[in-house]
Order: structure tokens, then sequence, then C-alpha cells
């Protein structure tokens, strides 16, 4: 993890173009400001570096493999690869960032860990690495999510984490992250927010797109060794906050022959009142601590998002995401329920891989996309579907 200026990357402020800076309650000034003062010296530490990369490598498993998807391609017309992030320790991208913020918390004196989850997958990464630390766990999830995730639930309370339900709104990720804010107001002294996604207040969404850009790093050397370049055509990935799109982007952000598709949830359609599809039906506003785009009624309420999948279940994006929507580097569609419930069948069909359902609406994506045979195309597969086994239960489709 090499640091790089980008001209889309945010400024001193905090900003993203229009986008991000730190609305949070006085309470909270002292720990935010301090991450903002000491994250970058931190982070870039060499002694920091070799913790991070030494686990990634020993604990998490990468570098991931990046896996030439044949008969994928072949139904797409074009040279598909997908980023096996799903065979990441814990299932998903999301250890990536939670390794790399509890070595930070470790650094600050921190003794506590918050986080907040909407598929499990964040909780159970963050569960995973305050088991590995030693470190007292609280996750906060909303109560839809708990019954629809149950088994990433048990996984959490085995590694030792205390689950609390959010039961306010929509009991789901939007509220779990407002319940592990108030948290954090009330306790803020000796207790550290792991967010999991590219969301919340300066510096959160630099840090976590930092922690996961090794994603985009490692495609690069990958695509070399396999293509003879390290840029391909298009990288897909879905996005509800959007820390595995961060992650897939990063490094590609300043290369404009790369094309960034950026794959939001529908839900059950975009005018159908129940959606995900932020850029979409959002505007300007502030949601968990950053400006963004986000899903709000007329007078400012946010409208509540609804998504098949728990984790693209949000009514906003992260900021460098709105920053790339309103900058139109980034290419923004959208998959309903259906149609990643149908992706992500055909891809454990074709490919033998069984995908989260948030993955499941990249896949889905790509049918929407036109190719050339000679396009390389780099799906980040973000998330395996063993948590989601009850929902393709329940949906029955295959």
């Amino acid at each position: 993890m090499e640091q790089t200026i980008s001209k889309y990357a945010v400024d001193e402020q905090g900003y993203y173009g229009k986008f991000g800076g730190a609305f949070i309650p006085e309470m909270l000034y002292p720990n935010v400001e301090e991450l903002k003062e000491k994250y970058l010296d931190i982070i870039y530490a060499p002694e920091f570096q070799e913790a991070f990369h030494g686990l990634l490598k020993d604990y998490v498993g990468r570098p991931t493999p990046l896996y030439f998807a044949s008969r994928l391609s072949e139904k797409h017309g074009a040279k598909i690869y997908l980023k096996r992030e799903d065979l990441c320790h814990t299932g998903a991208h999301k250890v990536n960032n939670t390794v790399g913020q509890i070595l930070l918390a470790q650094r600050l004196g921190k003794k506590k860990i918050i986080a907040e989850t909407g598929a499990g997958q964040h909780g159970v990464a963050t569960a995973t690495v305050c088991a590995l630390m030693g470190m007292e766990c609280i996750v906060y999830m909303g109560e839809v999510d708990m019954a629809r995730q149950r088994p990433n639930v048990e996984r959490m309370r085995i590694l030792g984490a205390e689950v609390r339900p959010a039961k306010s709104g929509s009991r789901t990720l939007k509220d779990a992250t407002n319940e592990a804010m108030r948290h954090w107001i009330n306790n803020p002294n000796e207790t550290h927010y792991i967010i999991g996604s590219v969301v919340g207040p300066h510096p959160y969404p630099d840090m976590v797109a930092r922690f996961q850009s090794v994603i985009s790093a490692e495609m690069r050397e990958q695509l070399l060794l396999k293509e003879g370049t390290e840029t391909p055509d298009y990288v897909v990935a879905c996005v509800g906050g959007g820390s595995n799109a961060a992650g897939a982007f990063y490094h590609f952000l300043d290369e404009p022959k790369v094309q960034l598709v950026a794959v939001e949830a529908a839900g059950h359609g975009v005018d159908s009142g129940k959606s995900a599809a932020t850029t979409a039906l959002g505007r300007d506003g502030v949601l968990h601590g950053s400006r963004t785009i986000l899903m709000q009624t007329e007078d400012g309420q946010v409208v509540e998002p609804h998504s098949i999948s728990a984790g693209l279940d949000y009514p906003g994006i992260g900021p460098l995401h709105a920053h790339l929507f309103d900058s139109k580097r980034g290419i923004f569609l959208n998959a309903t329920d259906e149609e990643a419930m149908v992706a992500g069948v055909e891809l454990s069909r074709l490919e033998g891989i069984i995908p989260a359902i948030e993955s499941a609406h990249a896949i889905a994506a790509l049918g929407k996309l036109t190719f050339k045979p000679s396009d390389i195309v780099v799906l980040n597969l973000s998330g395996r579907g063993d948590k989601d086994l009850e929902t393709y239960i329940k949906w029955g489709g295959y």
C-alpha cells in the first residue's frame, strides 16, 4: 500500500470535489480530529506497513487470485476476470479494512472496538480481528439483517463479539450505523469505531479506501502477468456504501481508458418505492457525517432503502463515489433483486462459484454493457454466498 497522489484523492479539508467533510457532534470532534491528524503518519510508517502486509499475506490469504472466467466470458463476449475477494479469510473483502483499522486502533491506545454491519461480513471481519488482538468488540446490526443473516450473527458471537440489535427505522444498515454513532458519542475516549465502508466523516472514507486499495494494486500486477497490460478496459463492482468498489477502482482512477462501473441495488425497481439505487433517486445532502448523495424526501428525511442484499441496503453512497458520479468518471448502473438472484445462480452454474448477493448485482450488470471480444473486464467478486443461502433458498429460482 503505497501513498499515491490522484486528482480524485480527498483534499486537505476531507472533500472529493463538493462531497465529503466531517459533519459531526461536538463530542466526537476530538476523536475525529485525532484520526485526521495521525492516520497517514501511522499507516505509512514502515513498521505499520510490515505488520499490515504480513497479516494480509499470512492471515487473510492475500494476494487473492485473479481468475479468468472462461464460460462467463463466452456468454458475454469479452475476457472476464474475477478478482476473488470471496476467498479472503472471513469470506469477503471487509477484512482488508478491519486488519488495518485494528492496527491503527492499537497505535492510538484504544481498548474497545465498535462497528456496524449490514450483511454481517464487516461485523464478522471486525469480530475476527478483535479476537486476534484480544480486544472487546460490540457490533450493531439491524434486526431485519440479523434475521436474514443469521449465520453471520452466530459467527460474531462465537468469535466473542456482542451483537446489539438496531430496532429503529427500517432496522437495517442505516439504523445500525446510527446506533454505532450514538455509542461512540457516549464513549469517545477509549473506543475506536471501525466503520466498514467508505462512508462517515473524514478521514474514514479515505482511510478505508487506502486499506482496500490492495485489491486494485494486485489487479494491476496480476493483469500484467496474464494479459501483458496493467490496465483493463472495465472494472466492475457493486456499490452500497462502496468499499469494495473503492478498493477495485483506486489504482485506476487516473487512467481514463479504464471504465469504472459501479452497480447499485434497484430492489423491486428504481421507481417502485422499494429501491437502494442512490444515484438514480438521490440528491446532495449529509448522511452519517459526510456530504454525499442520498435518497431523501423533499424536507430532507432519509428515505428507507430496500434491497434483497443486506450489504447494499443503504440510502447513500460514499463521498468518493458521489464525486465519481458527479464528475462522470464512473458509470453507475443498477440491478433489481430478481436480476441479481438470476445472476448469482448463473455464476454458480457457469463457474462453480456461488457469489454473495451483493456481488451478484455486479454480475447482473455485465448484461447491461456492450463489449468487444478483445475487452478485458475485471469484476470484483467481493464476497462468497455462504451467508446468503437462506435468501437463495427462499427465492427458489434455481
